[in-house]
């Protein structure tokens, strides 16, 4: 029987996460994880073949973070938390919100990457749009159509569309554009928050 291995690949994404925060995307080197893990370069490689394996993996993270207390505040039926999940959670986490606009989840579900990392991104995928099917069968009365169009694109859309230009730029969200994501959600949902 052989012995546990002292890195995982938990251990390894944790540190690209401690670089994450601190630096930026560009700060997640192979060296510097394995550094700031304490671990070889060979052990990183060894769960990693390559950085982009690394920052795919450190992707699932952070859609995993950030995706959770979305679908919690849609379930619980939570319209304004979830309108403003968005531009909150980028505010909390410049860096990791940079790190999701460097990929689609449709870069993960084909080509040559790892099976279990295309099965979980087509679970998230598949998570967030039963979510959105739920929310909105319980508003009106059914999914599909207009109305989950509707929903997308005032719970998701619109807030991603305000924090874009500020990401991109490498500037904060103002805190005005949560007043201005309510009005829009408001706008299409035809509700007051």
């Amino acid at each position: 029987m052989g012995r546990k291995a002292r890195f995982d690949k938990e251990h390894f994404v944790r540190a690209a996460l401690e670089i994450l925060s601190e630096g930026g995307p560009g700060d997640v080197t192979m060296q510097a994880v394995a550094a700031r893990a304490s671990g070889p370069v060979g052990s990183l490689y060894h769960r990693f073949p390559s950085r982009d394996h690394l920052m795919a993996e450190l992707w699932i993270t952070l859609v995993n973070m950030f995706q959770g207390p979305f679908l919690k505040r849609l379930a619980a039926g939570d319209i304004e938390g979830a309108a403003l999940h968005t531009p909150r959670w980028v505010r909390s986490h410049p860096a990791e919100a940079r790190v999701l606009l460097l990929y689609r989840r449709e870069t993960f579900m084909t080509g040559d990457w790892p099976e279990d990392m295309k099965v979980r991104v087509a679970r998230l995928a598949r998570d967030l749009e039963d979510g959105i099917r739920a929310f909105t069968r319980r508003r009106y009365g059914r999914s599909g159509g207009k109305g989950t169009i509707r929903v997308q694109f005032a719970l998701i859309d619109a807030p991603f569309a305000a924090v874009r230009r500020y990401l991109h730029a490498g500037g904060r969200v103002p805190k005005m554009v949560d007043r201005l994501v309510l009005e829009t959600v408001a706008a299409i949902l035809e509700e007051k928050i």
